[in-house]
Formats: structure tokens, sequence, C-alpha cells
């Protein structure tokens, strides 16, 4: 059986899309590429916001999947750790040797939790959210049994309308039973307000948040008069980070599209009306792929379709270029509108997925190129983890 993590055994076109030192022109397709100047950049830029304003950064992990992005944003973006959505997720990433996971989610399952307790094991910082007291007393057993700590933090429904309790009184009464628990530490509160990271207008999304705000705020000052502190206070996303920023309220960012942008997040507009993706971040994730048909005049087919991809915040956007459109697509194929026959066979295009997170996970291997050439190759790490 082949090694995966060793290159040298690995054979391109079938175990892998390409090899460290190949031209690009030479990459097999459809696969994912990194532009490694840009997401570079993104990394840099965040970072130094973050630092700025006095904020942890917690990166997204459930966007790229990889330990080795992750790390990456360690080093040049001073990261503190990564956010998780599930168990199997937040293992890889211990695993991969980060030192600080957040699972930002419910852990319910028994055998979910007994896993989730285990994680400390390697040395990693372990944060779960908690919306239900009757979690607290599996979560605190799971913990007295392995000889290790759960962090935790009360999670808030501000908006998203999804995992999270609504009232004061209900993240009072959770924190304090988490506090009371063997095994449990209470570190704070979880406030990512998901609905409204995508909404077009900056003047929308800062309704929501100041909504948010208050409703965090009213919760802190619960949790004060009834003697407890929350340490980390952790949400905000790449629509609304600047927000949470300046809030005096958020101590912790949750942000991940911005190393990538998709297509989907480059369409909301910053403060002055202006594309997130035009100025703000750059895009640093490509489909990468290739005309395989043209037998059509005005239209081309690439190898790129529902299998290389999510589209379920639209179909990818051919990056720099407006004489070509990718306009639908099947099981294996993709079409493109080519009204002006200037597409050749075999030749690449790059798409800007219109959903980063969910393209991610159907493929193995991140291509990282720079100049031409093929000079990272790092594979999608937690790839499948859904459990």
């Amino acid at each position: 059986m082949k090694d995966m993590t060793n290159l040298a055994e690995l054979e391109v076109g079938f175990d892998i899309p390409a090899a460290i030192g190949m031209d690009e022109s030479e990459i097999q397709t459809p696969c994912l590429i990194l532009d490694l100047d840009a997401l570079e950049r993104n990394i840099v830029k965040m970072g130094d916001y973050a630092r700025a304003h006095g904020m942890r950064h917690r990166v997204h992990g459930k966007m790229h999947k990889s330990v080795d992005v992750a790390k990456l944003q360690e080093r040049l973006g001073g990261a503190v750790g990564v956010c998780c959505q599930k168990v199997s997720e937040a293992e890889v990433f211990a695993r991969g040797g980060i030192k600080d996971v957040l699972v930002s989610n419910q852990v319910r399952d028994p055998l979910k939790i007994d896993r989730l307790a285990r994680i400390p094991l390697t040395g990693a910082r372990t944060i779960v959210c908690v919306d239900d007291i009757d979690n607290v007393a599996d979560l605190s057993a799971a913990a007295q049994k392995h000889g290790t700590q759960l962090e935790c933090f009360v999670e808030i429904d501000c908006g998203a309308g999804r995992c999270g309790v609504t009232t004061t009184e209900e993240v009072v009464r959770i924190a304090r039973a988490i506090d009371a628990a063997p095994g449990l530490k209470f570190t704070g509160i979880q406030a990512y307000q998901g609905a409204m990271q995508h909404m077009d207008s900056y003047a929308d999304r800062k309704a929501k948040l100041d909504i948010a705000i208050a409703q965090v705020s009213d919760a802190l000052d619960g949790l004060k008069a009834a003697g407890l502190e929350a340490e980390l206070v952790s949400g905000g996303g790449t629509g609304s980070y600047y927000f949470e920023s300046n809030s005096g309220v958020f101590n912790e960012l949750q942000c991940g599209s911005y190393a990538f942008m998709d297509a989907d997040y480059g369409r909301i507009l910053d403060e002055s009306g202006k594309r997130i993706d035009r100025g703000e971040w750059e895009n640093a994730l490509f489909i990468l792929t290739s005309v395989m048909s043209h037998a059509k005049a005005d239209k081309a087919i690439v190898d790129a379709g529902l299998k290389a991809q999510s589209v379920d915040s639209g179909l990818p956007v051919v990056f720099g270029r407006d004489d070509v459109e990718y306009i639908k697509c099947s099981d294996e194929h993709g079409v493109v509108s080519d009204p002006n026959g200037v597409l050749k066979v075999n030749e690449k295009l790059r798409l800007v997925p219109g959903h980063c997170d969910p393209t991610c996970n159907v493929h193995d291997w991140y291509v990282g190129v720079r100049n031409g050439k093929v000079e990272a190759l790092w594979p999608i790490s937690a790839r499948g983890k859904a459990y």
C-alpha cells in the first residue's frame, strides 16, 4: 500500500493532481489550486487587523479542512487556533499539531462526547459549545473518565436561528452548571451571527450585528451579577469581523472564508459600497478546469461539473475574464458560454467557486501555485470528516 504522506510514492493523475516543480499548465484537472501569493496576503492582512484591534483570531477550519493551511494562518497571521464544526474535524487538527481547538457546535452523541473528552490528551486546549443544561452532566462524566478538562462556551442564538439559547437567564443557568461540574470549565460565550454574513448591504449587516452585540452585552452583565466571568466572547465572520472587533464586547474572531474568498462572499459590499473581492480580499482558491470539447461553436465543455464543486451558493465565476461565462453544469461537465469561440480544447480556466467550504470538502488536495509553478501540495486533511 502506498504511503499517502510520501509524495514521492504518489502518481500524478491517479493519486495526486500535480507534482512539486511542475508547470501550472501540466496540472491534472479538475482540481483545487491556491494562488499562494494571494493566500499569504489575505492571511497577513487579517492577522494585522486582529492584532491592531486587540482581537484573538481563531480561524475556521471547516472552511479549508487543512492542517497545512491552519499552520500557515498561525505562522503568518498569528492565529491562536481553529474552530471546527464536528468532533472528527477537531481530532484531525489536534492530531496535526493545532493546540487550541473549539468545536463551535453542540456535541450530544455519547461516542462523540467520549472522543471529544480525549482530544486534550493530544495536548490541545479543547472547547465545546453548550446550549442545553442536560448536556453538562454528560460532558463532565466523559472528562472525568479520561482525566481531562473540557472548556465550554454557552452558545447564544444571536440571529442565526439554529443552535443557542436566547435569554440571559438561560445563559447564566447553563454557565453556573458548567462552573460547578467536575472536569469542565466555563470559558465564555459563543455568539456567531451566521444568518447575516452574506447580506449584500453593509448597513443591513451592521443592523443585525447591533442587535447581537446588545444581546451579548446583556448576557455578560447577567454573568457578572452571578459572579461568573467570560474569558472569551467568540464570533465574527468574513462579513462582519469589523463589527465584532469594534464592539467592546467580543475579543475573539472566527473568520474563515477571507483566506480563500469565494464568489458568493465576494459579492457582499463594504462600507464604501465596493465588493469585498475588489480590494478587501483577494481570490486565492480556484477550481482549475480544462476544456474537453468545443463541438458546439458557441460553447465550450469543461471537466469541472457538480462532482468538483458545490453550487448551493450559485455557479462558479470564470476568473479574470468577461468574454466567457460558466452557465450550467451536470455531474461531470460544465458548460461555458463562448459566443466568440475564443476557447480551445485543453485550455485551462480558473473558476472561483460559489461556496468554498463544501467545494473544498469534495477534493483530496490543494495545489499551491506561485509564478506559474507548483510549489506546494497539501492534503485536505479533514475531508469527509462530517461526524
